[in-house]
């Protein structure tokens, strides 16, 4: 009998209809003051960094040649039909933590907790890998100038000769966290400056590159078959989302229901228009074989001449890498938050600042952990931590879109993903596609997080959700009413 109502209990949902600004407490409500663009240059901060700086000349390199943007396209019609659940999501439920209040609203108590727990990991390790990938940058720049630092600050443990930590890299993800504390609407505006600067190194690198593009270069073009294309697309498709991250700040959001869908899709929209483009000229103007596969397009432009062109590339490389921090560690505090004012975890963490209305003790938090890992933690381990949640998180959302789309067809639904449910079908086949490219490391990984998850879980989170308090609430209002029970 236990067992049974233990398995009820994990599969308990939180209606829709309950999932309302008012049953808010004051002291942990977050200020609703993102508008469309804002969001929209959040989204395009977490899409567009490594994808167009690193990834392109490392897929066109070794793996698809100048088919890369072919890799790409694929990448991005898979990553549209998950963007388009999300945004079907987004536009019903305008509340904080994505992924995990959507799985806890259709699928139930456990499978919420599940993906929330396993985002907490995910996009901390990505904060921490970027910061990383940053921080290289920085130090290649500054001995280009002929700075040089201490070897015991270049990097983590056994990453080269002398290396203690990677201080570059714990100041940016310390930095982040204080910039995120200094409310969502500051914070927000250094974000959407930042992007419009990245983007128009974009463009510069697409618009100058196009007058050095040799079409020859195309040919062959596809050189390592069309197997090197798919190939290509389950490494770039880590490059094609970050709207995820993003739709974690539904409820800061002025008009959430009508904002948040647009910009899941055009953030998107305007970061494949970029990386096509983008990897048009990058295999423009040099043989695919020729392309250096750690800075393609600085490289790519020394090539031709353009020394000048190939240093601000650098430059915003470093600027935009740093938007992605920005919007994953906004994503990582935010679910950690909603699980906080769910009871899932102590409420302790779910107290925003009195006049800033952020969650300020889980971004310091979330701040540390992530400068721990990026300083004392070698990047090819990090980024093992960044893979397969994202992915499980896809199919939780695609797999819920479908679900609720035929328990309440008759929902108010501000965005509605298109053919239902062919569209999140595939973003569900997609990604476990991906899942299976994973390294059995990963696997293992996983594995050890979320047995950690199951006993806090069942130690903590089963008994003091915010749902079984109201189970035991209403169960001890009905024995009143109805005198004692045996």
């Amino acid at each position: 009998m236990a067992g049974l109502r233990m398995g009820q209990g994990v599969l308990r949902r939180k209606p829709i209809e309950h999932i309302e600004e008012t049953e808010v407490a004051p002291g942990e409500r977050l200020s609703r003051t993102l508008g469309l663009w804002q969001l929209t240059a959040i989204g395009v901060g977490g899409i567009i960094g490594a994808g167009i700086f690193t990834l392109a000349g490392t897929v066109a390199n070794g793996t698809a040649g100048p088919a890369v943007l072919v890799s790409f396209l694929i990448a991005g019609v898979a990553s549209a039909a998950a963007a388009f659940s999300y945004a079907e999501f987004a536009g019903l439920i305008p509340k904080a933590g994505s992924a995990y209040t959507y799985g806890y609203a259709v699928l139930g108590e456990f499978a919420g907790w599940f993906i929330g727990w396993d985002l907490l990991l995910e996009y901390t390790a990505i904060v921490a890998v970027v910061a990383i990938g940053i921080s290289g940058y920085v130090n290649f720049l500054l001995t280009e100038t002929g700075t040089a630092l201490p070897a015991w600050m270049l990097g983590a443990p056994g990453t080269g000769e002398g290396h203690r930590v990677d201080l570059i890299a714990v100041i940016l993800c310390l930095f982040i966290a204080y910039l995120l504390n200094l409310g969502i609407k500051s914070a927000a505006r250094f974000e959407t400056a930042v992007v419009v600067l990245k983007v128009l190194v974009v463009l510069l690198v697409i618009i100058v590159g196009f007058f050095y593009v040799n079409t020859g270069n195309y040919t062959p073009f596809f050189p390592y078959g069309i197997g090197g294309a798919f190939t290509g697309a389950a490494t770039v498709f880590f490059a094609v989302f970050g709207y995820d991250a993003m739709s974690t700040a539904a409820e800061e959001s002025k008009d959430a229901q009508r904002h948040m869908p647009k910009a899941i899709i055009y953030s998107l929209a305007i970061a494949m228009v970029l990386y096509i483009l983008a990897c048009l000229v990058l295999t423009g103007m040099q043989n695919y074989t020729e392309v250096d596969p750690e800075s393609g397009f600085s490289t790519a432009f020394k090539s031709v001449g353009l020394d000048a062109v190939a240093n601000i590339i650098a430059i915003g490389a470093i600027v935009g890498i740093l938007t992605v921090m920005f919007t994953f560690m906004l994503g990582v505090t935010r679910v950690w938050f909603s699980m906080s004012r769910d009871g899932l975890l102590p409420q302790w963490f779910a107290k925003t600042h009195p006049t800033r209305h952020v969650p300020t003790r889980v971004t310091w938090i979330v701040g540390v952990a992530s400068a721990a890992i990026a300083g004392f933690v070698q990047i090819g381990e990090a980024a093992e931590l960044t893979n397969i949640g994202i992915l499980l998180a896809f199919v939780v959302v695609c797999t819920a879109v479908i679900v609720l789309r035929y328990r309440h067809p008759e929902l108010p639904r501000q965005f509605r993903a298109p053919l239902m449910p062919f569209t999140p079908a595939i973003g569900v086949i997609a990604s476990i596609w991906l899942i299976t490219y994973l390294r059995t490391e990963t696997w293992l990984r996983f594995a050890a997080w979320f047995a950690v998850g199951l006993v806090i879980y069942f130690g903590y989170s089963y008994r003091h959700s915010g749902l079984a308090k109201a189970e035991r609430a209403a169960a001890g209002a009905g024995g009143s009413e109805g005198g004692p029970r045996s």
